[in-house]
């Protein structure tokens, strides 16, 4: 690896929800957010990411979810630097993204509202059902631009950037990206390798390639809301209003469609207005 393509983060300043002390401790555990539990190699990154469903990727204490990069510094406080080039944190997540995608164990790529996850093989039906597109609905549906870039991914199965850019006749780098971005967002794509030399650029491949089992399952959408709902809960402990949807890039309503199925199962207790708990969790700011 030459080093880190550079990145820019735009972050909104929006404090997150002052949570009981015991909650955050609970997610300090499940979230990887303590010195000795820190993420180190791609093995503990994946059973990581396998133990609570989904995560991000490089977005640090500033963001409502879990997070490698956070994972990878084991603390409640970490935040991305300015240089992420020469931080040596950003970089070994960095290192571990790439060595997580090539490996194809778990998912990752970019979903609703351009937001980059890693999705636990458990969690990619469900996902599929909320995000993904029918075939029978990609001429509708997906711009022309995408369907070429398909059409030559889905003869190739396999190809860098430059190629497929080149093969597909999109000639503008900028909407070149564009399509690549509508179609890792329908999940008909995905980048299964990172390429540093000559110069950086991605291989990407259709998920039927890594995931043929899991997204050939059908589940409903009402059971893939209850499953992210249920799985994000899970990690947190507690979740306050508009998490899950910040999270996941799910519509608010959806999100509470999810959490409220939780609340009819048993699993989870609505202490207010779009905040659930865990029903077998107990701190001391609450009623019991």
């Amino acid at each position: 690896m030459t080093g880190i393509p550079p990145l820019c983060y735009k972050f909104s300043p929006m404090p997150l929800s002052n949570l009981p002390e015991e909650i955050e401790a609970y997610r300090d555990r499940t979230w990887c957010r303590e010195p000795e539990s820190r993420i180190e190699n791609a093995y503990a990154a994946e059973r990581f990411i396998e133990s609570i469903g989904f995560c991000a990727g490089l977005t640090d204490a500033r963001r409502a979810g879990p997070s490698l990069f956070i994972a990878v510094c084991g603390r409640r406080d970490a935040y991305l630097p300015r240089n992420v080039q020469k931080d040596p944190e950003s970089s070994l997540t960095w290192v571990l993204k790439d060595e997580i995608m090539r490996r194809g164990n778990v998912y990752y790529g970019k979903l609703a509202k351009n937001r980059t996850m890693f999705i636990a093989r458990r969690l990619i039906p469900s996902f599929h059902a909320l995000w993904g597109m029918p075939r029978k609905n990609e001429s509708d549906l997906l711009s022309p631009g995408a369907r070429a870039v398909l059409k030559v991914l889905r003869k190739e199965w396999e190809m860098a950037s430059r190629d497929l850019q080149h093969a597909s006749g999109i000639k503008d780098r900028s909407q070149f990206v564009r399509v690549m971005d509508e179609l890792q967002r329908s999940l008909k794509i995905i980048p299964s390798e990172g390429v540093y030399e000559p110069s950086f650029t991605y291989i990407w491949t259709v998920p039927e390639a890594r995931f043929p089992e899991e997204l050939t399952k059908h589940v409903t959408r009402e059971f893939a809301l209850r499953e992210l709902a249920q799985a994000y809960l899970t990690a947190s402990g507690m979740t306050v209003r508009g998490e899950l949807a910040r999270v996941t890039g799910l519509s608010a309503p959806e999100a509470g469609l999810g959490n409220w199925a939780l609340v009819d199962d048993g699993f989870a207790r609505r202490l207010a207005p779009g905040v659930y708990m865990l029903s077998d969790l107990a701190f001391s700011g609450t009623n019991q």
